[in-house]
C-alpha cells in the first residue's frame, strides 16, 4: 500500500478534510497542530520556490521527496489545496490529486448544498466514495520495497 494520508485545505489554511490509509508513524501532536505545521510548510516552500526558480513557475511547487515518502500537491484555481502523501515510488499522483478533485470533491461536497465549504466536510457520502476511489486507484495497491 503505497498511499498515506490525504489533507485537504482552503484558501486560508482551514483544514476542510483528513483521511489516512497506511500511516505508520503518527506525529504525536494534535491533528489540528499538524494540519497548522503542514499548511505553514506548504506555504512556506511554494514562496521559497517562486523567489529562486530561474525560470517562469506557471505550476510551482508540485512535490518533494525523502527517502522514506513523497509529498505531492496539487492547488485548483479557487486556493483549494490537495497534499497526498505516498510511498517514494508511486507514480502520476499528480492526476489521482486532479481526479479525486474532479470527480469526487466537486461531485459530492461542491454540488452539495449542505456541505459549507468554510467548514470541515462532514458529510459520510463524500468519505466513502473518496475511500472507495483512492483504494481502486493503482497506486494504492502498489506494495514499497
Amino acid at each position: 500500500m503505497t498511499i498515506h494520508n490525504l489533507y485537504i485545505f482552503d484558501r486560508s489554511g482551514i483544514l476542510l478534510y483528513y483521511a489516512e490509509w497506511n500511516r505508520l508513524k503518527q506525529s504525536g501532536i494534535t491533528r489540528e497542530e499538524e494540519a497548522k505545521l503542514m499548511f505553514g510548510m506548504l506555504w512556506s516552500i511554494k514562496s521559497f520556490v517562486c523567489k529562486i526558480s530561474p525560470l517562469d513557475t506557471k505550476k510551482g511547487f508540485l512535490c518533494y521527496k525523502t527517502n522514506k515518502y513523497a509529498l505531492h500537491y496539487f492547488e485548483t484555481p479557487t486556493g483549494l489545496k490537495f497534499i497526498l502523501n505516498t510511498d517514494v515510488n508511486a507514480q502520476n499522483v499528480r492526476e489521482l490529486l486532479y481526479q479525486i478533485y474532479r470527480q469526487v470533491f466537486v461531485e459530492y461536497v461542491i454540488k452539495n448544498p449542505e456541505c459549507n465549504l468554510k467548514e470541515p466536510i462532514k458529510s459520510e457520502l463524500f468519505k466513502s466514495q473518496l475511500d472507495a476511489f483512492v483504494k481502486q486507484s493503482p497506486i494504492f495497491g502498489l506494495k514499497s520495497y
